[in-house]
């Protein structure tokens, strides 16, 4: 019967063993970095792109300058209650009306009544230019007297207002608004007792006296004037 041969390794001298080599890095195509073309002449293969940040978008055209950020989101519209237009301007307030003071007189005596209320009114302070006298028949001698120099210089008094100014009725309404007016109900007919008292109430600012027959004066204020 047959056996097979077992042949065994032959001896080596430790000495004669060649030193290991190591294995040296294979260098894959997607590192970075240049390569070196190949000493045989053959085309380096194009790089591929390595991945990383990319560089900001450069501005459109037309559009100098860096890019514009985006809008905030925009609120939602409010409900606006339209303004009330005010007024345009300080209110004028209605101007007060004169005080009255009656003078009973008769009407022979209202001129010299309205004489003593005019020294009273200058002894407490009042300035001439600051009274206006009207009568409803026979004229204030000064105003006769003014008259006689013609129409112009009569009224060229009344427009320096530096003295008492005196007027008939039928004139009063050209007499400017002075602080206090005085009639005198001295007579004439009862529409010019109604023309005397609607001009001094209009043109009296602080004070209105009125010299005559109570119930002519009441009868009249009681018109409406």
């Amino acid at each position: 019967m047959c056996h097979p041969v077992i042949r065994t390794a032959p001896m080596f001298d430790k000495n004669q063993l060649m030193p290991l080599i190591p294995e040296e890095p294979q260098i894959h195509e997607s590192a970075q970095g240049p390569r070196t073309a190949p000493s045989n002449g053959r085309t380096a293969p194009t790089p591929r792109p390595v991945p990383g940040p990319r560089p900001a978008a450069p501005p459109r055209p037309g559009r100098p300058g860096p890019a514009r950020p985006t809008p905030p989101a925009q609120r939602a519209q409010r409900d606006t209650v339209p303004a009330q237009p005010g007024p345009s301007g300080p209110a004028v307030a209605a101007p007060a009306a004169p005080q009255i003071q009656l003078v009973p007189a008769s009407a022979e005596g209202a001129l010299d009544a309205a004489e003593e209320a005019l020294d009273l009114l200058l002894d407490t302070g009042r300035a001439p230019g600051e009274v206006l006298v009207i009568t409803t028949g026979a004229l204030h001698p000064w105003a006769e007297h003014e008259l006689s120099f013609g129409d112009a210089s009569y009224w060229a008094q009344h427009d320096g207002g530096d003295d008492v100014f005196y007027a008939d009725a039928a004139v009063a309404s050209r007499a400017a608004t002075r602080p206090v007016v005085v009639v005198a109900v001295n007579g004439g007919p009862a529409e010019a007792a109604v023309t005397a008292l609607s001009a001094a109430h209009t043109r009296a600012g602080a004070l209105l006296i009125v010299c005559g027959d109570p119930q002519i004066i009441n009868s009249v204020l009681g018109a409406g004037v």
